[in-house]
């Protein structure tokens, strides 16, 4: 595998970087191919992967038991009136 020389970070971006690291119990070295392949869509977060982890602070995420609970409640939004249709 090549290695590559980065020059010239500066002590913002090499701060965030080593935070990461220690946070996700990782070494600086893996941290740094993680994001760089994730900015390119490669590895486990690239292609085909499921996003919706990405929106949720977006948009929300019901649990299994609020989805129920919302398709109970529009049930009767599900019914067809055929004179609706007259």
């Amino acid at each position: 595998m090549k290695s590559i020389s980065i020059h010239g970070i500066d002590e913002e971006t090499e701060k965030a970087i080593k935070e990461r690291a220690k946070a996700d119990g990782k070494s600086v070295n893996k941290i740094v191919k993680e994001l760089i392949a994730k900015s390119l869509g490669l590895g486990d977060q690239g292609r085909g992967t499921d996003k919706r982890e990405e929106f949720v602070d977006l948009c929300g995420a019901w649990t299994g038991e609020e989805a129920a609970e919302f398709l109970e409640r529009i049930e009767d939004l599900e019914a067809v009136d055929p004179k609706d249709w007259r």
